[in-house]
């Protein structure tokens, strides 16, 4: 097998749930300066489940159009990555693999690990198309993010899938080597089995994502890695998205380079615009930055961008892509814009209403509203099973 063999993103695809909630009647409501979120998290707007959507819903969304262009006949893994999985047994991924027709000869798991966990999703994709370069892999991040109401992290939620075709050759991205790590044994964030909602320690994120910055490019420059002068541009992992400036204010003064706010606005400003209308999508949330990117800068071809992925608890990672010859061929950008687009605007009593439901736990059998307008939906549960359906 030739050692150059170029390895990463072929294709790339996000959605998110049909409501919204924007950041000016969430600050209307609750006394706070808009300020605070347009300038100070950088957040506008928030994406909100349908009572009859999920994970699932929003990661077969997202790999639909994936397989629509590329077909399945070289699939041979799904791996879902995701913090809001629906089953603490069955990989919600199986689920997507029936709702987009699959064969059965498939290897489906499900990958956790807070945030971090598509990257992990990504760098074993890599190694079994290394194995065998004629397979292909889906990598599909998902997620809800929620917060207590009237908590600190009430105005970071959102929710979206992000779906990858990993294959040999690819149109998008190339993978390159090596990957700089970091994980260290924090409590900043987290979600016991018991509980809804995440534990956040506020202070203690910022300063343990800060921490893996950090380390993660230290340990990437150890072996081998580029210099910060060969990067054209950052994806880092946004829980809003003003944390990326922060992150990479980290990284230049780590470099010792200038951290002004020209440096920071020409590595990252193409990132944000996705992440800042749909909120925190935990997994998904740097490969919606990689999409806004793509999709919104510049001729990117032959550069290098970074890329920064964070799990709470915490994992980390760096690594780096070089930009294909013909990349823009295989955007997905109108598509998108639509998803973001063609929300249904929700205003303040409407969405605590959303908040306080929850699906029954008794095991009885209950139909759900068909209130989605994508293109599967959580159609019922019946005897402690789900039951989905393309809508």
């Amino acid at each position: 097998m030739p050692s150059d063999l170029a390895i990463g993103i072929h294709d790339l695809s996000f959605r998110t749930t049909g409501l919204v909630l924007s950041h000016t009647e969430l600050a209307r409501c609750n006394g706070t300066d808009i300020a605070k979120y347009h300038k100070g998290i950088g957040q506008r707007a928030m994406s909100l489940p349908t009572a009859d959507e999920d994970i699932v819903t929003m990661a077969a969304a997202a790999a639909a159009p994936l397989v629509e262009r590329h077909g399945t006949d070289r699939i041979r893994t799904v791996v879902l990555a995701t913090e809001s999985s629906v089953d603490q047994s069955k990989a919600a991924g199986i689920y997507v693999h029936s709702l987009l027709g699959m064969e059965p000869h498939v290897r489906v798991v499900e990958m956790k690990q807070a945030c971090y966990s598509a990257t992990a999703a990504l760098q074993f994709a890599a190694g079994l198309v290394h194995r065998d370069p004629q397979e292909q892999v889906l990598v599909i991040a998902s997620d809800i993010s929620r917060y207590d109401l009237d908590s600190p992290g009430e105005a970071t939620q959102g929710a979206a899938a992000a779906a990858m075709l990993v294959s040999a050759d690819p149109a998008l991205l190339e993978l390159t080597r090596p990957s700089g790590l970091f994980t260290t044994d924090v409590m900043d964030f987290w979600r016991p089995n018991y509980r809804t909602t995440a534990l956040v320690n506020g202070k203690e994120s910022i300063a343990a994502y800060l921490e893996a910055v950090e380390g993660a490019w230290k340990d990437y420059q150890r072996r081998g890695g580029l210099p910060l002068e060969e990067f054209r541009a950052f994806c880092y992992h946004q829980p809003y998205t003003r944390m990326a400036f922060k992150a990479h204010r980290q990284l230049l003064e780590t470099c010792g380079a200038p951290a002004d706010e020209e440096a920071l606005d020409h590595a990252l400003a193409a990132t944000t615009g996705y992440n800042e209308a749909v909120g925190n999508s935990y997994t998904a949330s740097m490969y919606l930055a990689l999409a806004a990117l793509l999709d919104d800068a510049d001729d990117l071809t032959e550069q290098t961008l970074g890329l920064f992925s964070y799990g709470s608890g915490s994992v980390a990672e760096f690594f780096a892509g070089r930009v294909r010859a013909g990349y823009k061929a295989h955007l997905r950008g109108e598509a998108h814009r639509e998803a973001i687009g063609s929300r249904r605007a929700v205003d303040y009593g409407t969405y605590r209403e959303l908040r306080e439901q929850t699906l029954p736990t008794d095991g009885g059998w209950y139909e759900l509203p068909h209130e989605t307008r994508g293109p599967y939906r959580l159609a019922a549960l019946r005897d402690h099973q789900r039951v989905y359906e393309a809508a």
